[in-house]
């Protein structure tokens, strides 16, 4: 935990970006029967019932001293569509910086090694050479400011019947380029020092 939140006391630096991961499952549901559009005195109107069209994942890489946020739509949540993810990470989104300081969960598929299930051997060396890679801890995901973005896209933009993963990608892709525009950031307040008064009880405790 304090390993985390000493990365979130550091100034921005371009050449470091500080980037924080985290993924959501998002159900795809469709509609059993055509909807009522809205007319003078009469609100739009939707079926209660709906069509189960399968499940996409949802990546969100959110800098958060930047206000900038990426988030990629994919089918599953393999090992290598993260490897992938994190490739377009180092070579599309962040070319000159010299280290990306990524924080994220600690899940199975959120490892160097899922690298070498996805890519040649040089090629997966290569990647995480760029990265500083910070864990949260197993219980403590509400560490990762990412999980805190994804929260405001369910409540900005997924608590609506998408039927499709293109439908899903174009609603994302329009929230994300409206939030980067306006700079969205996040302001962490939470230190080492509030933790250690707050969360005491996680702490050993010593004898004189």
């Amino acid at each position: 935990m304090e390993d985390v939140l000493e990365v979130y006391t550091r100034p921005y630096d371009p050449k470091r970006p500080q980037v924080c991961m985290d993924e959501t499952p998002k159900q795809l549901v469709g509609e059993s029967r055509t909807s009522l559009p809205a007319a003078p005195g009469q609100p739009a109107r939707v079926d209660y019932e709906y069509v189960r069209n399968g499940v996409s994942n949802l990546f969100m890489f959110f800098e958060p001293l930047a206000g900038k946020r990426r988030v990629k739509v994919t089918e599953r949540r393999t090992r290598q569509e993260w490897a992938a993810c994190i490739r377009e990470l180092v070579d599309e989104t962040y070319p000159e910086a010299e280290k990306i300081v990524l924080v994220l969960d600690n899940l199975n598929t959120h490892t160097p090694g899922s690298l070498y299930e996805a890519f040649p051997p040089a090629e997966a060396r290569r990647l995480p050479e760029k990265l500083e890679i910070h864990y949260t801890p197993k219980h403590g995901s509400w560490l990762n400011m990412a999980e805190i973005e994804l929260s405001v896209l369910g409540r900005q933009c997924l608590d609506q019947r998408l039927d499709s993963a293109a439908a899903l990608a174009r609603e994302v892709a329009a929230w994300e380029r409206e939030r980067n525009e306006a700079g969205a950031r996040m302001h962490w307040r939470f230190d080492t020092d509030t933790a250690r008064i707050r969360l005491r009880r996680l702490y050993p405790s010593f004898e004189d």
